[in-house]
């Protein structure tokens, strides 16, 4: 859990001068502190697995964490440089409803497909064969992770594990060379014409980052009462289920006090839900939701989910027009 509480800290970044405004705040404060941790730890990692690639290494898969916890925690800032090349989607494949990812790696697994050899190559492949849930399979499962030939299997990790890196260097490097200045300074030729515009680029984020973990994280694994599907847990294989939404609504209580700054009576109510909604997630005890199956323990996980449906109520109904935005579409509408 060490890893976690690391990424944690990024949740909780101090808060800049009074001089600030809101959107260098959010920039600079919230959006290019995930992009640095997520490259520095992905790079570590990358790291980690030229000397140590096996699949149960401790250090390989304690890096793989930490690099992981880095991506949760910015997945909700898909707008911009992770737009470009579908890096995130090269990031995060998933969801994987035809098991795509699994079958694409155990048919370069059985192959020995030589695009293992390049990382610069293997950013050609698909994008269900590389990111963070490619590499859960290659680390975790029980079939993928032991397939083929060793030899094989540690090359792709390392392959795998570079690209992720490079992938996630080149968003900060897109940030930091230009795209952060493109959201502070909005104008008439501008990606953004206007301040409004920005902020509801911002909102659409919080939005869209609390809508994928009540529908997918915790949606998916719940299913119906009659069919519930832990199996579709996120990373249930790694264990991570639980974590990535703690992660993620902890990031997202950071952009949410980030926005509300100057509403203090709505940014106390949201910081309320949002504490609420971690608290419950703090007694159940249930690393990768597998309670779905029992009434009992499938109620608190509703309860979870209704605590974040409320707090997106609260985005879209009482912080969007306090800043005079709507969230509009975002990359989960018409999926």
């Amino acid at each position: 859990m060490r890893h976690i509480l690391l990424a944690c800290t990024l949740c909780a970044v101090p808060f800049a001068s009074q001089a600030e405004t809101e959107i260098e705040s959010i920039t600079n404060g919230h959006i290019l502190p995930r992009f640095e941790a997520l490259a520095q730890s992905a790079r570590a990692f990358a790291d980690v697995a030229v000397g140590d690639c096996a699949p149960t290494s401790p250090a390989l898969r304690a890096a793989y964490g930490t690099a992981f916890d880095a991506w949760v925690v910015a997945s909700h800032l898909r707008f911009g440089p992770t737009e470009v090349d579908d890096r995130a989607f090269a990031l995060a494949f998933w969801p994987d409803s035809r098991g795509a990812t699994p079958r694409a790696l155990a048919g370069l697994i059985a192959d020995e497909d030589p695009i293992a050899a390049n990382a610069a190559s293997y950013a050609d492949m698909s994008i269900a064969a590389r990111g963070f849930y490619a590499m859960e399979f290659l680390l975790f499962d029980d079939a993928i992770s032991t397939a083929g030939d060793a030899d094989y299997h540690c090359k792709l990790v390392q392959t795998v594990a570079a690209d992720i890196a490079a992938t996630s260097e080149a968003i900060l490097e897109d940030w930091q060379a230009g795209y952060a200045d493109v959201v502070q300074s909005p104008g008439p030729d501008g990606v953004y014409r206007s301040e409004e515009e920005v902020l509801q680029e911002m909102l659409r984020a919080l939005s869209t980052g609390l809508e994928l973990t009540s529908d997918v994280r915790l949606g998916r694994p719940l299913g119906t009462f009659d069919a519930p599907r832990p199996k579709r847990a996120e990373a249930y294989r790694s264990g991570r289920s639980e974590a990535n939404v703690v992660l993620s609504l902890t990031s997202l209580r950071d952009l949410a006090a980030r926005m509300s700054v100057d509403d203090a009576a709505l940014a106390d109510k949201l910081d309320a839900e949002f504490n609420a909604v971690l608290a419950r997630l703090g007694t159940l005890d249930d690393p990768v939701f597998a309670g779905v199956s029992e009434p009992q323990s499938r109620l608190r996980i509703e309860v979870v989910q209704q605590g974040v449906d409320a707090i997106r109520n609260t985005v879209t109904q009482e912080l969007g027009p306090t800043l005079g935005v709507a969230a509009g579409f975002n990359s989960l509408d018409g999926d």
